[in-house]
């Protein structure tokens, strides 16, 4: 692959901010709405189980206070 080949790559040109707003566009485009709920579904889950495993391993409620919660 030479140099030319390479930045015309598109995993090259969606390392830069434009190219990643790009591929997000394309994504949404080709994705079904079914898709996108499952997706949402699954990034709320992904919110949820990382909120609760800060607030076991910190003791920081998910509203933002600093207390420990097993003092």
């Amino acid at each position: 692959m030479n140099k030319e080949e390479l930045y015309n790559h598109p995993g090259w040109q969606w390392c830069t901010a434009e190219g990643a707003e790009m591929q997000t566009l394309l994504i949404g485009l080709k994705t079904t709405f079914r898709e996108k709920l499952e997706w949402l579904d699954e990034s709320e889950e992904l919110t949820l189980r990382l909120r609760a495993e800060r607030e076991r391993t910190f003791g920081v409620r998910a509203d933002g206070n600093l207390s420990r919660i097993h003092t």
